[in-house]
């Protein structure tokens, strides 16, 4: 009994080149791909690079301070503003927006407005007595970094307006209110006590350690 064997097919020269073609194409369209994206990454055509064009900057004016900065205050609140429309709903018309301020009131004594013969020393300059005028408040100094919309909602119409405005979404208003705020809850604190208490320290023991052996320090308000 006999078998017959089938001849293995045969790969013409054509056959091969074509093969080789394909691949080649497929190497080559792989490379544009993986470099185009490298290329894309690296230029990033739609990128945007800042370019600071600033001035420099101008000094105006130098002013002598002659002040004590004596204590600081540390404020955060959060301002809930709501502007409603007077006949239309708060969907088409009207704005909410929940906004943190977070910034800082310094309390201070200024020297110069020491009166005339504030500061009283007797005939051997061993005691020594000064009045002091209270301590004031200084407006407060909001920190951008730690500042920001919280939550907003607007009508439509006023997300139409803020499209069509040169400045969307203008903060100066909320910044305003969040300084009022601020202010207000340091002028109730304990801040110009505390900054009283500061300077009166600190006077005591300048004054001591200048050779002085009794200080006595009051405000211009006390007996």
């Amino acid at each position: 009994m006999t078998t017959s064997r089938t001849a293995p097919p045969t790969v013409t020269p054509g056959r091969r080149r074509r093969w080789r073609y394909v691949a080649g194409v497929l190497v080559l369209a792989v490379l544009l791909v993986v470099g185009g994206r490298l290329a894309w990454s690296w230029l990033d055509p739609l990128g945007e690079q800042p370019i600071d064009r600033s001035q420099p900057v101008l000094l105006q004016s130098i002013k002598d301070l002659s002040r004590f900065e004596a204590a600081t205050g540390n404020f955060q609140v959060v301002v809930d503003l709501e502007k409603d429309a007077n006949f239309l709903p708060d969907a088409v018309k009207g704005t909410r927006t929940l906004f943190v301020g977070a910034g800082s009131v310094d309390a201070y004594v200024d020297f110069s407005a020491l009166a005339a013969g504030a500061v009283t020393v007797n005939a051997d300059r061993t005691e020594v007595t000064v009045r002091l005028p209270r301590a004031q408040l200084e407006k407060p100094n909001l920190d951008n970094r730690r500042s920001y919309v919280f939550a907003q909602q607007r009508g439509l119409l006023d997300r139409v307006s803020d499209f069509l405005s040169s400045s969307p979404g203008d903060q100066r208003e909320l910044y305003v209110l969040a300084e009022k705020k601020i202010a207000e809850a340091a002028t109730s604190s304990d801040l110009r006590s505390r900054a009283d208490a500061n300077t009166k320290a600190m006077l005591e023991g300048l004054l001591k350690s200048l050779g002085f052996t009794k200080v006595t320090v009051k405000f211009a308000d006390e007996p």
